[in-house]
């Protein structure tokens, strides 16, 4: 989860602290939080992140308390059905189980923030794993029962065309905690002022978008509307598994766009994965809305690709 950056830059910060974690196991219904979410809980009772977005928090800060003085670690079960369900449940219908462990090698080693991190740096997933049985954390596989996280690379999005939308779509991006980077070999497009706070690229879009080497957690959507711009792009984003390729464009001219890139040798099943025109028909009118439109796009084509592979 991209939210889950939050929690191991607060590791980092108060690693001289007892600390204990909250994490999400499992869910049913409309949980507000998707498994594997964290909740970082300082022995003064400050926190990071989020286990059910407000609804059983408090009862989870006070468990958490208990873990750092001594308590072992335990599985919690939260549901509209409980006796306190409007204080410390899931009025909304959902229910979650969370489990809190010590920060320690005798449940979630600290060492194993580290290592989260520099795989997240390194664009590469990895897997911890939690004994049920002990309340132990490791990056070994257990032998009994088990709570499996596999944390995923940060999201990434490639804007292809340093346009208005891009400029609208970036900010989104940012928000949504989405690392973004605008590529446009025009550098007059392509300035810090349009586009304060993400990467840029003037590099020629193919040869860009294959140096970042795009994967499940990558999405790729061009919007120059310059087929010598675009078109490169998308034969080389369509060269990967990335999660989401979009390209801004009518119906009329994605026809032709399918020919152009037939031409070059992209196979139909490929040119089938691009989402044009570009983002959920929400009837955009306008660079933000049509900005709002792809963002909730890709969106779902990240999340939905995440939950295939957790099943």
């Amino acid at each position: 989860m991209a939210d889950n950056d939050t929690v191991l830059t607060a590791a980092r910060q108060w690693k001289d602290a007892p600390l204990a974690i909250a994490t999400v196991v499992s869910t049913w219904g409309s949980a507000p939080r998707p498994r594997g979410s964290h909740m970082l809980v300082h022995a003064d009772g400050r926190f990071e992140g989020s286990v059910s977005g407000g609804c059983v928090e408090s009862d989870i800060l006070a468990t958490a308390a208990e873990v750092i003085a001594g308590a072992p670690f335990v599985v919690k079960n939260y549901g509209v059905a409980d006796a306190a369900a409007w204080e410390v449940g899931l009025p909304c219908g959902g229910e979650i189980a969370v489990m809190v462990q010590p920060v320690s090698a005798a449940g979630f080693d600290p060492e194993l923030f580290d290592r989260i991190a520099e795989a997240r740096d390194a664009g590469q997933a990895l897997t911890v794993t939690t004994d049920l049985d002990t309340g132990t954390s490791s990056l070994r596989e257990a032998e009994g029962a088990a709570f499996v996280n596999r944390y995923d690379p940060p999201r990434r999005l490639l804007i292809v065309g340093a346009v208005q939308i891009a400029q609208a779509l970036a900010g989104l991006a940012r928000e949504l905690g989405i690392a973004t980077v605008v590529i446009d070999p025009r550098a007059r497009f392509l300035t810090e002022e349009r586009f304060p706070g993400v990467t840029l690229d003037d590099r020629w879009p193919d040869e860009a978008v294959a140096a970042y080497a795009p994967g499940p957690s990558t999405a790729v959507v061009t919007l120059s509307h310059d087929t010598k711009i675009d078109d490169p792009a998308l034969v080389a984003a369509l060269a990967t598994n990335a999660a989401y390729v979009g390209a801004l464009g009518s119906r009329r001219s994605h026809a032709a766009r399918r020919e152009r890139l037939a031409a070059e040798g992209v196979s139909a099943k490929n040119i089938d994965r691009i989402d044009a025109p570009v983002g959920l028909d929400i009837g955009a009118i306008g660079p933000a809305e049509i900005a709002l439109s792809i963002a909730a796009a890709m969106v779902g084509a990240f999340n939905v690709r995440e939950a295939r592979k957790g099943k």
